[in-house]
């Protein structure tokens, strides 16, 4: 172990730690929300800091609540609110009802087209948080030739403040020893060190270049740093796509030899990008599962 990390003991982790939240802060497109805890099972029992450079929803993360950890995501809006989060529960649950009160004045689908369009002027964490809970699925999509959020409101009530409020204050508890940053995931790697945790949930390779932050996105660069960060001594677990279509073709995702020591299967049901991309036919035959992949 590294001098850095030598004088802190690494925490025993209990896997009580790992309880359910009551629901999703964020509706989030790949929320692994519901499959947290069993990826948290193959988590080492013991280790030091937590990163997770890729945070999106933060499901594992708000499950896990470890207490030291450092997340991070190259989406400055999306930061903007596990920041504020972090520093006031309060914030955030002003940031929601505010944009929620457009909904009893000027209806659901022209409150949502309001606040969309005051967040494609100008791209800010408050207005992200409601379009969030508010869109299609939470599929946050971006147009190639403007870079708009152009996302449709979804067919669901937008939850009422009262409860978002429940919600902002039990995900406050689970983050309060976690340091955010607007940062590349590559800046979030180069800060781990022997004994130290990575967990990546990156952006799928092939159909999620429509989301955010995902168009100069490239596995291979992944790979190349979780290769220096195992030779470090960090231990390193990534989700990935397993049986994920792409239009009719299965998309083949294969690691470098060698690069990890366990592969595990998490099914994670169905897709709703794919329900989005599909105008919402039935997905019966479109079951995705997640590859879990761990360098020890």
């Amino acid at each position: 172990m590294n001098a850095l990390n030598a004088s802190l003991p690494l925490p025993c982790f209990d896997q009580s730690y790992a309880a359910p939240l009551p629901g999703q802060l964020l509706k989030w497109i790949g929320n692994k929300q519901r499959f947290a805890a069993e990826i948290i099972e193959y988590f080492p029992k013991k280790f030091g800091t937590y990163y997770e450079p890729f945070l999106g929803s933060g499901a594992v993360l708000g499950t896990l609540a470890p207490s030291r950890a450092v997340a991070g995501d190259a989406y400055t809006p999306l930061i903007e609110i596990w920041q504020a989060l972090k520093q006031s529960p309060q914030v955030v649950v002003d940031w929601y009802a505010e944009r929620h009160s457009l909904v009893a004045a000027l209806g659901k689908n022209e409150a949502y087209a309001s606040v969309r369009d005051a967040f494609n002027r100008a791209p800010n964490g408050a207005d992200l948080l409601f379009l969030s809970r508010s869109c299609y699925g939470g599929v946050v999509r971006f147009r190639k030739k403007d870079g708009f959020m152009s996302t449709p409101v979804g067919a669901h009530k937008p939850m009422p403040p009262h409860k978002f409020a429940e919600r902002a204050h039990a995900w406050h508890a689970r983050v309060r020893g976690v340091e955010f940053v607007n940062a590349d995931y590559r800046a979030l790697f180069e800060r781990a060190h022997s004994g130290d945790l990575i967990y990546c949930d990156p952006p799928y390779q092939d159909s999620q270049t429509i989301l955010y932050g995902a168009q100069a996105f490239r596995l291979q660069d992944l790979f190349e740093a979780i290769g220096h960060a195992k030779r470090r001594g960090v231990v390193v677990a990534l989700s990935i796509d397993g049986t994920k279509k792409s239009g009719g073709s299965v998309v083949a995702i294969e690691p470098p030899t060698g690069l990890f020591a366990r592969e595990v299967s998490v099914h994670c049901g169905r897709s709703m990008l794919r329900r989005f991309q599909m105008g919402g036919k039935s997905l019966e035959s479109e079951e995705v599962s997640d590859r879990l992949y761990l360098t020890e």
